[in-house]
């Protein structure tokens, strides 16, 4: 089990916000929950490559947008965010480093990695944000998937609202998700920051400010590893966004 992660930029603090008012960022404490978030994969089995800072890039530490990953192939993505953009280079190369088959979404469409969900063999992917229905028929015609637009207007990306249990079911805060009937299984839980990355058949990674969804996952039988990630939280970041996980 492989993971790709990327160093915070000294300039974090300076990253874009939609949603959210701005409030100041500890960079300092940043970094540090970044290695708690890369250790916490590490201690459960993954192994973690570095993608080439780019410190001029405030948004850079958020890896997961730039890359979509899918049984050996990768989609660099074209970010919705003009900002944004100068991250496709170091990627590109991290991915070409490893041997992956790399392929592009092309402009004008748009496509940010954090609005892809996979479940199964089914790529629900938000558009309403940083993403166009052009970029969700490039991917699927990149992929040869299925791919489900999914209304996403209340947050940046479809997985700061909605992510997937072990066996399939979504999961998110309801008053954050625009249209939950659009997932075949869907568990509302009762707070923002529930979302979730998958560990293992019985494990998932979530943050520390979601306290009372962990209780009910592991009602449900789940091992949660928690970890602070508050100041990317402040960024509109959540767990996901951090890595990009190679299955």
């Amino acid at each position: 089990m492989r993971a790709f992660v990327r160093q915070p930029s000294p300039r974090l603090a300076e990253g874009l916000l939609t949603h959210l008012d701005r409030t100041p960022v500890d960079v300092d404490l940043a970094r540090r929950q970044w290695d708690g978030y890369v250790g916490a994969l590490q201690s459960a089995g993954w192994e973690t490559i570095e993608v080439p800072a780019a410190p001029d890039h405030p948004d850079s530490v958020f890896v997961e947008d730039v890359m979509v990953w899918w049984q050996g192939s990768a989609v660099v993505t074209f970010p919705g965010a003009v900002q944004r953009r100068g991250e496709l280079l170091g990627a590109e190369a991290a991915l070409r480093d490893l041997g992956a088959d790399v392929l592009h979404i092309e402009p004008p469409d748009t496509l940010d990695g954090g609005d892809v969900l996979k479940i199964g063999e089914r790529f629900y992917v938000g558009v309403g944000g940083r993403t166009t229905l052009g970029g969700c028929d490039q991917l699927a015609a990149l992929l040869r998937v299925e791919v489900i637009p999914v209304a996403t207007t209340k947050v940046l990306h479809l997985k700061s609202a909605v992510t997937a249990l072990p066996d399939g079911t979504a999961v998110g805060y309801l008053p954050l998700v625009d249209d939950a009937t659009a997932f075949e299984t869907f568990l509302a839980v009762p707070e923002p920051g529930a979302e979730v990355v998958v560990i293992d058949d019985q494990t998932v990674l979530m943050a520390t400010s979601a306290p009372r969804t962990r209780e009910i996952f592991e009602q449900r039988g789940l091992r949660v590893i928690a970890v602070d990630i508050s100041e990317f939280e402040k960024l509109e970041g959540c767990v996901t966004c951090l890595s990009v996980r190679l299955r």
